[in-house]
């Protein structure tokens, strides 16, 4: 291993590379120096040329930095990753046709990683099946231009499925905390892991050259062999970088780096409006040890609904890049989490989620469709990306897809409970059809999902034949400011409910009682056999 600076280590990038780069959203263990390294060295020599970008997870602050600074006409041809959220330059480059862009689903580009670094011929998966992934919707293009190749529907065994192809690697941005002499990398105040074992591993295997940026450096033989996450033997150059944060919004915080529990009153209580109304009513859907996913943007709010009715420890609350347990962040530092039991690296995360290990998924939504279609992906002419949304609403056992009820200004209030518009958004977000589907409702029904909509005046279902209005938020005129606001009219539930007046009150929820309530997360009937015994010795 041979240490070098930023600007030293992007010397060895050719025109026509491929570049992997770990990391996750807003700054979570990305190698932010090299990434800038590699812009600046573009803009002074005008080199390298056409690169491919590939990095599972969106990465940048929604301004400048992350990928970002790889968007310039020239030096990037082609960039596949989950989201376009945090990178809106490169949105931008593709919107325009100026490079091929392609965003595929973040568990699947994670998976994907581990599969190439042992030789396999791809990934095969259903994920992504009849969303516009599949080749047959589009292949997850985001520009015209770009080929659609990276995506192959095949049969296997009488069934369905998508083969993601593989990359060749030339060379891998990575990111820890400290580096020994070996080049031995540990990530102790990272606030997550993402899948850098199996980056490095994969472009080793593709004879190119793994980078890692560093906060400090460790004598030979001085770190704890079972904390580093890369070795030694996998890395080529190493830079220190030793003013890097933990995000881009948080220099360190040591309960994301896991070094400390916070009491759960330093974690902000929400304001009382839409976004937290729509939070408390997602969460009455919580049950003692549900395993839950919360998505990006409206559901980080459930974290802080359930920490503000000491809720936490009655359910496990997760996100995809791999932390259990806790209270997820929310904002800029999305991704993160406070008070986890455990950080996995990434893939596993998918592995768990695609296996059907979750019982409830909150995600938000930016389009909904009468046949329960869901689109986050592309919509009023931005570029968005699936991020982990396809893995997660295709594989939960119940799906709760959260969101205001209409895009654009509102001012709502709700004065004794009672809900008062005087100001809706301009623009529908339930719409006769989707710009793209991230979701198929088909899809779901055929696999007997249970999915719900939730909105800050209307909760609706996924029925046989589509959208059902089944519960409205008090003082609501049902015409006037939900039928009228959307592109279709969907069935209305013969009991149609009232939704419960404590959301839309100043006071806790009483979350706490209402999961206890109802019935707990089954366990196995195998632990059946230990009572059995238990009471047969009685």
């Amino acid at each position: 291993m041979r240490r070098v600076t930023a600007d030293e280590a992007v010397k060895v990038i050719r025109s026509g590379d491929t570049i992997v780069v770990g990391g996750s959203g807003g700054g979570h263990a990305v190698p932010e120096a090299l990434m800038a390294a590699l812009g600046r060295r573009f803009l002074s020599e005008g080199l390298p040329r056409d690169i491919t970008a590939v990095h599972p997870v969106g990465i940048g602050d929604g301004a400048t930095l992350g990928a970002n600074h790889f968007a310039h006409e020239g030096l990037l041809r082609r960039i596949v990753c989950g989201t376009f959220v945090n990178s809106p330059k490169i949105s931008d480059l593709a919107i325009a046709e100026k490079i091929d862009g392609y965003t595929l689903p973040q568990g699947a580009l994670s998976q994907l990683m581990r599969e190439m670094a042992a030789g396999r011929p791809g990934l095969l998966t259903k994920t992504g099946l009849h969303s516009f992934v599949d080749p047959r919707h589009g292949g997850g293009r985001q520009s015209e231009r770009a080929p659609n190749d990276l995506v192959e529907l095949v049969q296997f065994r009488g069934e369905e499925y998508l083969f993601y192809k593989p990359y060749h690697i030339d060379v891998c941005f990575l990111r820890g905390t400290t580096a020994d002499e070996d080049g031995n990398v540990t990530m102790e105040q990272e606030a997550v892991f993402c899948e850098m074992l199996s980056e490095a591993q994969a472009t080793r295997r593709c004879g190119g050259i793994v980078i890692v940026q560093v906060r400090r450096m460790a004598k030979r033989g001085t770190l704890p062999a079972k904390q580093v996450k890369i070795p030694g033997i996998l890395v080529d150059l190493a830079i220190v970088e030793p003013e890097q944060w933990q995000t881009y919004e948080t220099q360190f915080s040591p309960s994301y780096a896991g070094e400390l529990r916070i009491p759960l009153s330093d974690i902000p209580v929400l304001p009382l409006d839409a976004r937290k109304v729509i939070a408390r009513r997602a969460a009455l859907e919580l049950f003692p040890g549900a395993i839950c996913n919360l998505g990006s943007g409206i559901c980080t709010g459930i974290a802080n609904v359930a920490a503000e009715e000491e809720a936490l420890d009655d359910i496990c609350l997760t996100n995809e890049q791999g932390l259990i347990g806790g209270a997820p962040a929310s904002g800029g530092d999305a991704g993160a989490s406070r008070n986890y039991a455990a950080m996995i690296d990434q893939p596993y995360q998918f592995d768990f989620y695609d296996g059907g290990g979750l019982d409830l998924a909150f995600l938000s939504f930016a389009e909904i469709d009468q046949e329960g279609n869901v689109n986050v992906s592309r919509f009023g002419g931005r570029i968005i990306g699936p991020g982990g949304f396809i893995n997660i609403s295709q594989n939960a056992n119940c799906v709760v897809f959260c969101g205001t009820f209409t895009a654009g200004r509102s001012e709502i209030a709700w004065p004794k409970g009672v809900t008062a518009i005087a100001r809706d958004g301009e623009k529908p977000k339930l719409v006769p059809k989707v710009e793209q589907i991230t979701y198929s409702g088909r899809f779901g029904r055929e696999r007997k999902q249970k999915v719900l909509y939730v909105t800050e005046r209307a909760v609706f279902r996924l029925a046989a034949d589509g959208l059902e209005l089944i519960e409205i938020a008090p003082g609501v005129d049902i015409e006037r400011d939900i039928m009228a606001r959307m592109g279709f009219r969907p069935a209305v539930a013969r009991e149609l409910k009232t939704m419960d007046r404590r959301l839309f009150l100043p006071a806790p929820l009483g979350l706490k009682a209402e999961i206890a309530k109802r019935k707990p997360r089954a366990a196995s009937p195998h632990l059946n056999l230990l009572d059995q015994a238990a009471m047969a010795a009685q």
